[in-house]
């Protein structure tokens, strides 16, 4: 082959691998991406805490811990920052989502705070709650479910150490009952012994005779009954619709970027 016809076909190789790279550049800034589960989808063991970074598969059976696929969720194109009248806690959340104090519940400590975030037809996300009396850990063996870590990713926020509490992380899990149902919130509290739990916590344990945090949809989710209200925890008929809803929607891709975004200060 001569010079002249080697340089051509290098010059056509190059074009197109240009033209190839332009065009994800292009499709990759059409809307801002998350990432539901970064990292290379390393497994933790079934046995460890449920509340450790892993995931479950589509098809999984109840109880199983295995990797998800890392996938790019395009979450709100416009952001803005919540903060309370004494700057102790804030929070980033979509624009055209609604952020308010309201009154915190009986039996919480002094200036505790309880923030509601809606969308902007009112649907209720989330809340962001200060100043909770410690929850007990108690759990019959006779009152304890199969429970699954479907989403679980480290979030750097404070909280207190100690026994039964791990690395604080933002977690979507469901426990099962006649139905998966289905529970996100930040948490450094163990869900559960072997995949089994009478409740699982989205608790954060706050500083000595500060109280607890909790910031999602529900303070606890548990296996409901028949009769009792889901809303707003979700319920699913599969594991399968359980991971699809963390991995593939935007809704939960907009929380997980909220909720990892919580600020505390002291």
């Amino acid at each position: 082959m001569t010079g002249k016809a080697t340089r051509t076909l290098l010059s056509g190789a190059l074009l197109v691998v240009g033209t190839l790279l332009a065009g994800c550049a292009t499709a990759e800034s059409k809307a801002p991406g998350w990432t539901a589960q970064p990292g290379s989808g390393a497994t933790a063991p079934a046995s460890a805490d449920a509340s450790s970074p892993a995931t479950a598969s589509v098809g999984a059976s109840p109880g199983a811990a295995s990797s998800g696929t890392p996938q790019a969720v395009a979450t709100a194109a416009a952001w803005k920052t919540f903060s309370d009248s004494g700057k102790t806690v804030s929070f980033d959340l979509p624009e055209d989502w609604i952020a308010q104090s309201v009154t915190p519940e009986e039996g919480t400590l002094p200036g505790a705070l309880k923030i509601e975030v809606k969308k902007s037809d009112g649907t209720f996300m989330a809340a962001l709650r200060t100043g909770l009396p410690p929850s007990s850990a108690e759990c019959p063996e006779t009152s304890r479910r199969p429970y699954t870590v479907v989403s679980s990713v480290p979030v750097e926020v404070a909280a207190a150490g100690g026994e039964g509490t791990i690395p604080p992380r933002v977690v979507f899990r469901v426990i099962q009952g006649y139905r998966y149902f289905g529970s996100y919130g930040i948490t450094n509290v163990v869900g559960g012994a072997d995949g089994q739990a009478c409740e699982l916590r989205n608790i954060l344990r706050g500083p000595a005779g500060k109280g607890d945090y909790s910031f999602g949809d529900l303070v606890a989710v548990k296996a409901f009954a028949p009769d009792e209200k889901v809303a707003p925890a979700k319920a699913f008929d599969t594991l399968g619709e359980a991971a699809r809803y963390a991995n593939e929607g935007t809704e939960f891709a907009n929380v997980q970027r909220m909720l990892m975004s919580l600020k505390i200060k002291n």
